[in-house]
Formats: C-alpha cells, structure tokens, sequence
C-alpha cells in the first residue's frame, strides 16, 4: 500500500505483487484535492466537497470584519461617600483590538497545508477561536483515505507514505519535523505501521516495474509538483535492483508559478502603479497608491478577507471616488475584497496555467472582476524565467551531486502537474536529448511507494 500525501492533490494505491491498483478517493476517481474545510461548528469536509462548501458559503459574501476582544480591564466603582459608605463594585471592560474577526465567515478552508508542515514556526491555525495544530488540519484528509484502503484491503494499518526530498522551511531541521508531523496525522488516521520513502525514488520505481524492458544504467527523476521540485538519480542493476546515488529539492512549485502570475498579471489591473490624490489641510496630497500594502495578502488568498479593515478599504475607496481614468482598476480590487473572491481567481489563474500548456495562446477570464488577459505561451515563458533558471540550477546540482555528466544518464523521468509546463520539458530535452520520458504525472508517486511497500524498499 501506498499513500502520497501531496500539496496539491493525493492518491493512493495497492500493489499485489503483478498488478498496481490506483483507490478511488473522489467517487471513481484516483485524485483527491488535498483541501480540509472546517465549518463553525468545526465539523469538516474533505476533497472536492471541502471546496465545493467553501465557494458556496463564500464566494460573493460580502465581507465584514468586527473588532476582536484581545482582553478585559477592571476597575473599582465607589458609589457612597465618606458619610454613607457603599459596597465597592467592580466595573470590566472590553478591550478591542483591530477589526480582524470576519462575523459572517461560514468556514475556513485549507490547501497546501503540506508547505507549512516542515515550518518549526507555524504551530497552530486559529479556526472560529480554536487553536488547530497543522497535524489536525491533515489527519481528515489521511483518514478519509485509510477508509477508501480499507474498502479494498480491510483492517489495513501499514503502507509506504510518500514525503518530498526537502520540506519547506528555513532551518536545518525542516525534515524532521515534517516527517515527525506526519507521522503523527498517518497515525492518529489509523496508519500505525509506517514507512516514509521520498516522492521522486517512487515515481522511478513505478516507472521501473512498468517498463521493464527499459535500457540504461542511470535514471534521473523529476517531480514537480505544487510545492516542491525533487529530484533523485538511480543506478540500475540486474533485473529490476537499482541504488540510489543521490537525491536533491528546492521549495520551488506550482504555486509559485501561480502567485508570480497573479503579481505580474492581475496587479497592475487592480490599482498597483496608479496614483492616490486626496485633500490635505491646506493643499491636495498625491503619493503613489500604497499597493505594497496588499500584494502579500492578495497573494495568500485564505488571510484576503483581512484587507476589509478600513485602513485598507479607506485608500480603495478615495482613488474611487476620485473618478479618475485608474478607478475601474480600484472598484476591480474593492470587488475582490469585498466579495472575497481571492480563491476564484486563484482557480482561474491554475486553469489558465493548464490552458498554455495545450495551447500556444490563453485568455485569463475572470468576470467576477471584470479581468481578461491574454497571453501566448512564449510570454508566459518569459514572465516565469527566474523560475525556469532555478530549475536549471537544481538539476545541474542533482547532477553535481550524482558525479555525473548529462551524457551519463540514459532515461530522464518527468512527473508531477508542474511537470507538465512545456518549458520544463524543453530545458530537459536540451539537457537530455531523445531520453525524456512522462510517466503518470498525478499518479506514478502512489502507484510507486505501493510496489515499495511490497519489495520492501527503503531508502
């Protein structure tokens, strides 16, 4: 059995020795998104009827943000005088700090949480006043999946669970505690018996086993998924042995192709650049419009309800009242605020990600905020080049550290949806001519670690 846990999307899969068995997740279907939605009687839904919950509770709700009472202060009330005493009474207050509570949120959601596990400071998500730890916030999503094993293998408690080369973080112990957390979701899922083994080695052994026929002596992986790139390079021996001589990753993933989109494409449509006139006590004061302000909470869509606090919508508001040729592009940031439509366009940004892919020319349509763009696949190319530079630099890296030429490797695997980005491919076939190969995208890590488990492998 295997389990690949993934920012993006997670699968599973079962292994009898002949035949892979990918398990149904959403219905029929092997991919389940890796979303957890926690309503405020904390009750919660998982995958696509997580998302499904959160669009129709919040997308175009008008949001509105009350003070939060951050403590109390008490007072002594004298009500007699010297002459006539009285029995003191106490007086409490409520102290309100900034107006950060949203009153009518139904919800919260949560994806990509995987990004945050490797992070020692991110302890605990406060949902409706309650303290979750990350390792709840995953545990319904593990759960959910141990159930669908179990339709297909009852009492199951053991499997080869998938984790990247490299969690995010900023400290030398990012993998510890991501693997320690997620031993502890696997195990409160009912999964006791557990052996981690890194996303990439698993997706060259499925590859392995279902092209056995295959030539060559040294295999390079990538997987590039929604928040990392790992790689790993292996040495075949006879029949269907290999070792492994390296493995490398870098936080580099989908999704920050996705906020590099909406930064270069969707900012200048809602008010970056523009200018903020308003009347001052003697003359009219013009500054740049304060966008800076915005982009990282625009960017972070689950915290984008915070932007409806006065400091924020005060500014919005002026620009458009100010009537100027720039005050579409502020009712287009007002609306997105307002109507907390973050998430939608997020969405819209991922499905037009996908569309260049397919296609030489996409148009980013987002009616909600009155937004079409269109770009070519060249132009996305170049909005994304720093990115593909990165990439560059961490597969010379990988090879770096396997001692070994590009003329060396015989079979260059692609895998993960990011994978799929044809420029990711050209910088691979210019590296690797005639030996780059797709092997399941969504689905070769699960299918991998499940035929692991049944060898099994360690690593």
């Amino acid at each position: 059995m295997g389990v690949d846990f993934g920012t993006t999307n997670s699968t599973a899969a079962l292994f009898d020795g002949d035949q892979v068995v990918l398990v149904p997740l959403e219905g029929a279907d092997p991919i389940m998104a890796s979303a957890t939605y926690i309503d405020r009687d904390l009750q919660t839904s998982t995958g696509a009827a997580a998302i499904g919950r959160y669009i129709d509770d919040n997308t175009g709700r008008t949001v509105e943000l009350i003070p939060e009472v951050v403590g109390e202060t008490s007072s002594f009330v004298e009500h007699g005088d010297m002459d006539h005493p009285a029995p003191v009474e106490t007086a409490t207050n409520k102290v309100y700090g900034a107006a950060v509570v949203d009153s009518g949120l139904q919800g919260r959601l949560f994806r990509g949480t995987k990004r945050l596990m490797g992070d020692s400071r991110v302890r605990r998500l406060m949902v409706f006043d309650h303290p979750f730890r990350l390792v709840a916030l995953i545990t319904p999503l593990l759960l959910r999946v141990r159930r669908a094993l179990e339709q297909q293998v009852p009492g199951v408690n053991f499997g080869h669970l998938g984790h990247p080369v490299n969690f995010e973080g900023r400290d030398e112990f990012r993998n510890k505690t991501g693997l320690s957390r997620l031993g502890e979701a696997y195990k409160y899922a009912g999964i006791n018996e557990q052996s981690f083994y890194p996303e990439p080695i698993a997706a060259a052994v499925s590859y392995l086993h279902a092209n056995p026929d295959a030539t060559g002596e040294y295999l390079l992986t990538l997987d590039f998924g929604g928040g990392t790139l790992d790689f790993c390079v292996l040495r075949r021996g006879g029949g269907s042995h290999f070792s492994v001589v390296t493995t490398h990753g870098v936080g580099l993933g989908g999704d920050h192709i996705d906020q590099r989109l909406f930064r270069t494409l969707l900012f200048p449509l809602l008010g970056k650049g523009e200018r903020w006139h308003r009347r001052g006590m003697d003359r009219e004061i013009d500054t740049p419009f304060p966008f800076e302000d915005y982009e990282e909470l625009l960017v972070n869509w689950a915290v984008t309800y915070t932007l409806n606090q006065n400091k924020y919508t005060t500014p919005v508001m002026e620009c458009i009242e100010q009537g100027e040729a720039a005050a579409h592009k502020f009712r287009r940031l007002r609306e997105l605020i307002k109507q907390n439509l973050s998430y939608v366009v997020f969405q819209a940004i991922k499905d037009f990600k996908a569309e260049l892919s397919e296609r030489e020319e996409a148009v980013l349509d987002i009616s909600e905020i009155d937004v079409e763009v269109r770009l070519t696949r060249s132009q996305f190319e170049d909005l994304i080049g720093d990115l593909l530079d990165q990439i560059e630099a961490a597969l010379e890296q990988t090879l770096m550290l396997a001692k070994l030429s590009a003329d060396d490797v015989q079979i260059v695997l692609c895998t993960g949806g990011s994978s799929l980005i044809p420029a990711v491919r050209n910088i691979l076939e210019g590296r690797f001519p005639g030996r780059v190969v797709e092997h399941d995208p969504f689905t070769s890590v699960a299918a991998g670690l499940a035929i692991a488990n049944y060898h099994g492998l360690t690593a």
